[in-house]
């Protein structure tokens, strides 16, 4: 086995491999984030991301490779490892049979946080989540949202170096997001890494300080969502029509469109892809020399969606 590391990155990866029978679900993957940073992990399922995630946190052995996670190697150290992390996986792990502030203690006391410490520690974290309502109540009784901040929150008892996100926010309703977009950012702040990965694609956009993209098991794009959307080319062109002449409008506007146009006929709308040297007016002068009559005309800039769309082949939403 590998011997310890001494990275100064948060979380380290040197051609990471997995293999179940003859289907490899990850190949050849590199990864190096700064501490302190957020990297957002995307794919659609079955892209190789949990695979990513299940041997970083110790989960799982890759079948070739390394690894190194808060400055240890995870084949070597993976106790040290596992007292150094937090993760929160898709499906909240809480004791139904015991109460909110009972489940972070025990979690606390597994971190070896001293009973006064742990009591401390669960009280403030379900204030942050607001759930210190409901503190003394059994966690059977918790609807999904609160049982999956429940989760976060139990994920941040030993005060991680690094916290592994798996769709953190599904179920919350745009409140809790909100509120635990907030949390990150005071994760960060403290010096922690993060690694999430999330099926809202903006979140990633927000909280991301790189991206990185996974199609079968194989890394297809890296880089600052800004770099990404980039690469895409010039967004896309959105105008709705004063008036019928759909048809009419999608002729004159073919020149212009780099991809496929959309078209909504009961809203009287069209969108297609543009160079990011097309310039708005031109595309309205064309219009107007149709006799085109145009009541909004917009260039939309590129999404995290349009990056995803374009570099996976495995169909489906990312998740």
């Amino acid at each position: 086995m590998p011997g310890a590391s001494v990275s100064p990155a948060g979380v380290v990866a040197h051609s990471l491999a997995k293999r179940f029978g003859e289907k490899w679900a990850l190949r050849d993957f590199d990864l190096e984030v700064p501490r302190g940073s957020v990297l957002g992990l995307l794919g659609h399922n079955g892209a190789g991301k949990t695979t990513a995630i299940r041997i970083l946190t110790t989960l799982t052995l890759p079948t070739s490779g390394g690894a190194e996670v808060a400055g240890l190697d995870v084949l070597a150290e993976p106790a040290r490892v596992r007292e150094r992390i937090g993760l929160a996986g898709q499906y909240a792990s809480v004791d139904d049979l015991l109460t909110a502030s009972a489940n972070l203690e025990m979690v606390g006391r597994l971190y070896h946080l001293t009973r006064e410490e742990a009591a401390r520690r669960a009280a403030e974290l379900l204030e942050r989540l607001g759930l210190a309502d409901v503190a003394g109540d059994l966690v059977r009784t918790f609807s999904g949202g609160m049982r999956r901040r429940l989760d976060l929150a139990a994920s941040l008892m030993g005060g991680p170096e690094v916290l592994f996100l798996d769709e953190p926010t599904t179920g919350l309703d745009p409140q809790a997001r909100s509120e635990l977009w907030e949390l990150i950012g005071q994760q960060l702040a403290g010096g922690t890494t993060v690694i999430l990965t999330t099926q809202y694609l903006e979140e990633a956009d927000r909280l991301a300080d790189t991206v990185v993209v996974l199609d079968h098991g194989r890394t297809v794009a890296a880089g600052a969502p800004r770099e990404l959307k980039a690469s895409v080319g010039g967004g896309r062109v959105a105008l709705r029509l004063g008036a019928a002449g759909l048809e009419r409008a999608a002729e004159t506007v073919a020149p212009f469109a780099t991809g496929p146009i959309e078209r909504e006929e009961s809203e009287q709308r069209l969108s297609f892809p543009v160079d990011a040297r097309t310039r708005l007016v031109d595309v309205l002068r064309s219009l107007d020399g149709a006799g085109v009559d145009v009541a909004d005309l917009q260039r939309v800039e590129p999404t995290l969606d349009d990056v995803f769309l374009s570099l996976t082949t495995g169909g489906g939403t990312p998740s």
